[in-house]
C-alpha cells in the first residue's frame, strides 16, 4: 500500500492554470474521489500521478518520495482510462497478461495469475474471447484485471464508469469498491457524477477551476458545505438570506432556531440552507414551522417531490409518497434545527 502526497502541485498551460497549488493527501489503502465539472482540473491531476504529466510546480511524493524524477512506468501507478483502450488482435487472457509479459514473466506464472485476476473481476472462463465479443461493462472488467494483475502500488481511474449505461454503472461500482477493499490498493478515481463519489469513495476532493474546495468525507457535502457553490454543485439549492443571533436565524419566510453546537458563524447575516430530503411537509406539531405555498407536486414513486415558494426563491422538498397538494394551496413546513446548515454570505 503506498501513501500519496501531492504538495502545491500546479500545472499551467501558458496563461491558463489548469491546477493551482493542489495540496493533497490520499492514506495508504485509501479511495478518493477527485469531484468535479469538467475542465476543473480532475484529469490533469491524475495525469501529473501517474507521471503522464510534468507539472510545472509543486511535488508528487509516494511514501514520502517524490516522483518527479520517476519515469510513468517506475512509479508503480496504473490508470485505467474511460475508454478501455483493449488490444483487439489479443484475447481476454493476452490483454490481461501483456504487463506481466513486458516485465519477463514466464508463461505458467502469466496463465496462473490472469486466471486469478479474471477471477477476481468475476470474468472466469473468459480467457479466450476477443475484445468486440464483450459488452461494455465486460470490457471494462478486463481493463481492471489488466491494470491489477501487475500488482501496482497504486490505481488511478479516469471516469472508469463514464460510457456504462445505469445497470452496469452500479455493477460496476459495486464491483470496483469489493476489490479496492479486497486489496486493499491505495485508489484515487476521477468523477463528475457526485453520486459516484460519495458511493465509492472515502474521501472526496471537490475542484472546481483547478482549486480545491473541499476535501472531507461524503456525507461532510450535504450535511456541511462550505460554500453556496459547493451546495448547488451536491444539488442543493434551498439557500435564504437571514440574519442570526444566539440560535435563532430571522428570515424573510420566518424565525428558526437553529442547532448552535453545529455552526461556527458569528451572529450577523448569514445564508440558511436545508436539504431538500430533511424539510418536513404538512409537520401538524414542533417548532420552526411555517406556512408556504406550493408551486408544485410531482409523484417520484418513493416520496413526492413538492416544490415551494419561499419569499423570492423555489425550493425544492420531499414529502411521503401518498402526500396529495396541489399548486397554489398552503402546506405547513418544518425544518428541524440539527438539519439546518448556515453559509457565510461571503
Amino acid at each position: 500500500m503506498t501513501a500519496v502526497n501531492l504538495l502545491q502541485l500546479t500545472k499551467r498551460y501558458g496563461a491558463v492554470t489548469a491546477v493551482n497549488e493542489l495540496d493533497l493527501a490520499v492514506a495508504s489503502g485509501e479511495l478518493v474521489a477527485l469531484l468535479g465539472p469538467s475542465g476543473c482540473g480532475k484529469t490533469t491531476t491524475m495525469r501529473m500521478i501517474a507521471g503522464l504529466l510534468e507539472p510545472t510546480a509543486g511535488d508528487v511524493r509516494f511514501d514520502d518520495k517524490s516522483m518527479l524524477t520517476v519515469p510513468a512506468e517506475r512509479r508503480g501507478a496504473v490508470m485505467v482510462f474511460q475508454k478501455h483502450l483493449l488490444f483487439p488482435t489479443m484475447d481476454v487472457a493476452q490483454n490481461v497478461g501483456f504487463g506481466l509479459k513486458m516485465r519477463g514473466v514466464d508463461a505458467r506464472a502469466i496463465t496462473q495469475r490472469v486466471s486469478a485476476m479474471l477471477e477476481l473481476v468475476r470474468l472466469p472462463g473468459f480467457e479466450k474471447r476477443r475484445a468486440h465479443q464483450l459488452s461494455g461493462g465486460q470490457q471494462q472488467r478486463v481493463a481492471l484485471a489488466r491494470a491489477l494483475v501487475v500488482q501496482p502500488r497504486l490505481l488511478l481511474l479516469d471516469e472508469p464508469l463514464a460510457n456504462l449505461d445505469a445497470n452496469l454503472r452500479l455493477e460496476m461500482r459495486e464491483l470496483i469498491g469489493r476489490i479496492q477493499r479486497e486489496l486493499k490498493i491505495t485508489t484515487i478515481f476521477v468523477t463528475h457524477d457526485q453520486e459516484e463519489a460519495v458511493m465509492l469513495a472515502d474521501r472526496v476532493a471537490l475542484m472546481f477551476d483547478g482549486v480545491l474546495q473541499q476535501y472531507d468525507q461524503p456525507r461532510a457535502f450535504y450535511e456541511r458545505p462550505r460554500t453556496v457553490q459547493i451546495a448547488r454543485f451536491f444539488r442543493n439549492d434551498n439557500i435564504i438570506a437571514g440574519l442570526k443571533r444566539g440560535d435563532r436565524v430571522t428570515t424573510a419566510v420566518g424565525e428558526f432556531r437553529i442547532d448552535i453546537d453545529k455552526v461556527t458563524q458569528p451572529d450577523g447575516p448569514v445564508l440558511l440552507s436545508v436539504r431538500p430530503e430533511e424539510i418536513q411537509l404538512a409537520a401538524a406539531t414542533g417548532d420552526n414551522r411555517v406556512h408556504l405555498p406550493v408551486v408544485s407536486s410531482i409523484y417520484m414513486g418513493a416520496y413526492t417531490q413538492v416544490q415551494l415558494q419561499v419569499g423570492d426563491k423555489l425550493w425544492q422538498s420531499h414529502g411521503p409518497a401518498d402526500l396529495c397538494v396541489r399548486p397554489g394551496e398552503m402546506i405547513a413546513v418544518r425544518l428541524p434545527p440539527p438539519r439546518i446548515w448556515l453559509l457565510s454570505t461571503l
